[in-house]
């Protein structure tokens, strides 16, 4: 699995007042949103009128895919709204999850609390059950 997160500072120059940038960007936003399968947000600079710092992340198994989708949507942000919305500032950052994790045979919860179990008991301490467990039994 690969997570990407990107992170866009926008300069808006044409904004005078802090409800038409966020107009702006909801709408930028909700684009982003309706056309890739991505998570964005407004991450900084909330309060400038004519800057903003986009975080946007993505989930994928090949790293490639990932890349690309990221690229898409930075491309996407800075070509809408007629020049409303220019890209200043583009970080990118892409990290492998699971390599090691999930390896070997797959258990169930049931197995898993069996074998710690067992565990304790080679060991020589015994298992406290809670109050709800002690009444089940």
């Amino acid at each position: 699995m690969f997570v990407g997160v990107l992170r866009l500072t926008l300069h808006l120059p044409e904004p005078g007042s802090l409800k038409s940038k966020r107009h702006l960007l909801r709408s930028a936003i909700d684009r982003v949103k309706a056309r890739f399968n991505v998570s964005i947000a407004e991450v900084a600079e909330n309060d400038l009128w004519q800057r903003s710092v986009v975080g946007v992340a993505a989930v994928g198994n090949d790293h490639a895919f990932v890349n690309e989708t990221l690229d898409k949507v930075a491309d996407f942000i800075a070509s809408m709204h007629g020049g409303q919305l220019q890209l200043i500032g583009r970080d990118l950052e892409i990290v492998p999850y699971g390599d090691e994790l999930g390896e070997g045979p797959i258990r169930t919860l049931a197995e898993a609390e069996r074998d710690e179990a067992a565990g304790d008991e080679r060991r020589g301490s015994r298992v406290r059950l809670s109050r709800s467990e002690e009444d089940d039994r």
